[in-house]
């Protein structure tokens, strides 16, 4: 099972990834109306979703929904990104993946992938090619 989901993880982690770096720095604060997050708002939203499902689904505590500061730049997001995910999968390899663990993970990535649509669809209306789907 361990292995099947941080197989998931991977999966997922180069994914978003590279939906992050395909956006040009100078596009991160790109929304296409004012109603909806901006792309680094929408990615900062990604990584710290995967901390707070980390947190209260997979590890079982009971955290607020509180995120920090969101990233000034293309750097410091996709570092967020990178550090939410590192964490997700020492926490898979390392704690027993309960039945409540391993639904908790499938939830983390299931917000993922909601909002990683999401910024596909901010990289389309700015004209540019989202990377090839992997699996």
């Amino acid at each position: 099972m361990k292995e099947q989901l941080l197989n998931l993880t991977d999966t997922s982690r180069k994914y978003t990834l590279d939906v992050a770096a395909a956006m040009p720095e100078g596009k991160y604060n790109f929304k296409p109306v004012d109603e909806v997050w901006n792309f680094r708002e929408l990615l900062h939203h990604i990584a710290y979703g995967i901390e707070w499902w980390e947190a209260n689904y997979v590890l079982g505590l009971e955290t607020d929904w509180a995120p920090p500061a969101t990233g000034k730049n293309k750097e410091e997001v996709m570092a967020y990104l990178e550090k939410a995910y590192d964490s997700l999968q020492v926490v898979i390899k390392t704690q027993p993946m309960t039945e409540s663990a391993v639904k908790g993970v499938h939830s983390a990535l299931d917000h993922i992938t909601h909002h990683r649509g999401q910024a596909v669809l901010h990289l389309r209306l700015n004209g540019i090619e989202p990377p090839a789907y992997t699996y």
